[in-house]
């Protein structure tokens, strides 16, 4: 079977668009998120291990109620 290709037919490349570079305080704001998420993915890491390093529906509600409470302080 063959693909007939229209006569005429063009490519039409369209200029790449570049997005802008995010301003000072969007960088400062995006690392900020960052490093919170990555401090609370560790303490959340910790304290799993702390308590027999599997994740049960017990576990994971504690962990979610701790985290929404806003406080990040998981000791037992």
């Amino acid at each position: 079977m063959a693909i007939a290709r229209p006569l005429g037919f063009q490519v039409i490349a369209l200029p790449s668009v570049q997005e802008p570079k995010p301003g000072l305080l969007r960088r400062l704001f995006d690392s900020l998120l960052e490093s919170r998420e990555q401090h609370a993915q560790k303490t959340v890491d910790a304290y799993v291990a702390r308590n027999g390093s599997r994740l049960t529906d017990s576990l994971e509600r504690e962990i979610g109620e701790r985290l929404l409470d806003g406080g990040v302080k998981f000791r037992p």
